[in-house]
């Protein structure tokens, strides 16, 4: 999909991160807004019965051409496609901007995982192809203080 094409079936509010269409097509009317929700919580729109996700169309309406790398969400928001929060990184940068703790997580916090030998909590966090320890602490809650104080020194662009 070029930036034409794309421009042809849709109109794109950066302010908002909004589709809308601007032609008529099959199911839908002229003007209504384009794109659902996916289960993993991306906004995808349908173009001619294939799937693209909105965040990726947004980077090639405003800037003309494919990412070169992946779209990151700044604000960790898949559904916010606003243009200002979408930033084209590298793989690495954006598995760094994840906030939620993995699904298997048992303390529910990021970064964060009970040490039974010790009973107390530690905190890690990964820098380049290594882990940093962040040692150990009576509460997940200080664990995970000091996970966030490293990820804001150590991963660029990672506010949260």
């Amino acid at each position: 999909m070029n930036q034409q094409q794309l421009k042809d079936c849709l109109s794109y509010d950066p302010e908002a991160g909004l589709f809308r269409w601007v032609v008529k097509r099959k199911g839908t009317l002229k003007s209504k807004f384009a794109g659902s929700k996916m289960a993993n919580g991306y906004i995808a729109i349908c173009i001619d019965g294939r799937d693209y996700t909105a965040h990726r169309l947004a980077w090639i309406y405003v800037h003309g051409v494919e990412p070169s790398g992946c779209i990151d969400h700044i604000n960790g928001d898949k559904s916010d496609n606003r243009i200002a929060n979408l930033r084209d990184v590298s793989q690495v940068i954006n598995m760094q901007n994840v906030y939620a703790a993995k699904s298997n997580s048992k303390t529910g916090l990021r970064g964060v995982s009970w040490h039974a030998q010790r009973k107390k909590y530690t905190a890690r966090i990964k820098s380049g192809a290594s882990y940093l320890s962040l040692g150990l602490h009576d509460t997940p809650e200080a664990a995970h203080a000091a996970y966030m104080e490293a990820k804001r020194r150590l991963h660029e662009g990672c506010t949260k």
